[in-house]
């Protein structure tokens, strides 16, 4: 899902140097629809839109369980000069938190949004489930291993240098599955997506994310149970006490292959 293009690079001095090809990752718009009513609207790359509408549908709280969500219809729209794509979900109506759906329509998320549509400050800050330890304890090595081999799981990144890679790892730091998208938060999604759809459980082992963490990362790999979540950058200070109040450990990569643990007690360590 790359569009390449020629264009002029200059050398240090600022002066022309010639012209390279570049490969741009696409972007559209993606919609939600429940049960018929429009949703949400997030900007994203359009791939793995099925892993996209699990995902998204487990992360932000409106089902619970992936079973719950009944069907997914996927199909490209074009209305007028709008081009993008629809996800049709049939959701249960005794299951899935249809006050959600019921509350929001046809919300806007761009690609670096992560609460998207939220209405309130109490939306915006949800009470999560407490995340159960990992049966085997997690090492700074096993995480520096897996900020190592990200970049071998990203062939969208590889070619365009300008999009987002979440990956599940086991204890040990090996990659089981990765996703890519231009934004952060539907990278994840998409991450999430594919581990229900593939039957593994978000307490079998850690996330791994090539951005920032915020608070909105935090809650979504709460609610999936993931133990501990490891990022580039370091986490915020809301990013950290959300962590800390459901048992979530946070990491971070420490130049030049170093890695900073931030424990749910408060303690920071190497």
């Amino acid at each position: 899902m790359t569009h390449g293009i020629r264009h002029p690079t200059t050398g240090d001095t600022g002066d022309e140097a010639g012209a390279v090809d570049w490969a741009l990752p696409e972007e559209a718009p993606i919609a939600f629809v429940y049960n018929g009513a429009p949703f949400a609207v997030m900007m994203a790359t359009p791939a793995d839109l099925e892993d996209f509408a699990l995902g998204f549908s487990l992360a932000e709280g409106i089902i619970p369980t992936p079973n719950a969500l009944l069907l997914t219809k996927v199909r490209r729209v074009a209305e007028g000069p709008a081009e993008g794509w629809e996800l049709c979900l049939a959701v249960d109506p005794d299951r899935a938190a249809m006050e959600r759906l019921a509350g929001r329509r046809a919300l806007e998320g761009r690609g670096g949004c992560g609460l998207c549509g939220v209405e309130t400050l109490a939306d915006a800050l949800t009470t999560l489930p407490p995340v159960a330890p990992i049966s085997k304890g997690v090492s700074p090595a096993a995480i520096a291993r897996a900020f190592a081999a990200l970049p071998e799981h990203q062939p969208l990144n590889a070619r365009t240098r300008s999009v987002h890679g979440a990956a599940f790892c086991d204890p040990d730091g090996r990659i089981r599955l990765a996703r890519e998208d231009v934004g952060r938060h539907s990278a994840l999604d998409k991450l999430i997506g594919a581990m229900a759809r593939a039957g593994l459980s978000g307490a079998e082992g850690f996330g791994v994310l090539s951005s920032r963490c915020g608070v909105e990362l935090v809650q979504k790999a709460a609610r999936v149970g993931l133990p501990l979540l490891a990022t580039l950058s370091a986490p915020t200070t809301l990013a950290r006490e959300t962590a800390a109040a459901v048992g979530m450990t946070l990491a971070a990569r420490a130049k030049p292959e170093g890695v900073v643990l931030f424990a749910p007690d408060g303690q920071t360590g190497d």
